[in-house]
C-alpha cells in the first residue's frame, strides 16, 4: 500500500487526458461491477458534464468522484476508492473540496450501508430507500 499525496486534482471532462479518463472509469468497473457484482451501464451520458475531483499515489488513481451541475443542484456521484487505498480519508478529502467548490444544496444516491458515512459531511436521507441493481441506496440532501 502506498501513501496518497494530499493533492486533488480537478477537471472537467474535457480536460481529462485519455490516460486519465481510461483510470477513472477502469476504477469505477473494477470497483461497482466487478467487485460489487453489479452489471449495470456505468457510462450513463452524464460523464461529459461532470468535474472530476481524484487523488493519485505511486500506483495511480487512489480515489475519484464526479460532480454533476444540475443547475439548482449539485449532484456527486460515483464514489470511488481503490481497494489498498481504503481507510486512508481520500474519499472524505474528495468529498470536503466538491463541498468546497460551491455552495449547496447538494445531492447524492448512497448505498444503503454509507449512510452514516455521508451524514458526517452533512447529508440527510431525503427519501425511502429503493433497489439499484440489487443494491440497496437511498436519496440524500445537505442543504447548504
Amino acid at each position: 500500500m502506498n501513501e496518497a499525496t494530499r493533492e486533488i486534482h480537478v477537471a472537467t471532462f474535457d480536460d481529462l487526458n485519455p490516460s486519465k479518463l481510461y483510470e477513472i472509469l477502469a476504477l469505477r468497473v473494477s470497483i461497482f461491477v466487478v467487485e460489487q457484482n453489479c452489471a449495470y451501464q456505468d457510462l450513463d451520458d452524464l460523464d461529459q458534464a461532470a468535474m472530476y475531483y481524484w487523488i493519485d499515489d505511486s500506483d495511480g488513481l487512489a480515489s475519484c468522484l464526479r460532480v454533476i451541475d444540475e443547475g439548482a443542484i449539485r449532484r456527486i456521484g460515483r464514489v470511488v476508492t481503490r481497494q489498498d487505498s481504503r481507510s486512508k480519508g481520500l474519499a472524505g478529502k474528495l468529498i470536503d473540496k466538491a463541498l468546497g467548490s460551491s455552495v449547496g444544496p447538494w445531492a447524492l444516491s448512497a448505498q444503503a450501508h454509507l449512510e452514516k458515512w455521508y451524514g458526517n459531511y452533512g447529508f440527510e436521507r431525503s427519501g425511502v430507500d429503493y433497489l439499484e441493481d440489487d443494491i440497496l441506496h437511498l436519496p440524500m440532501l445537505r442543504r447548504a
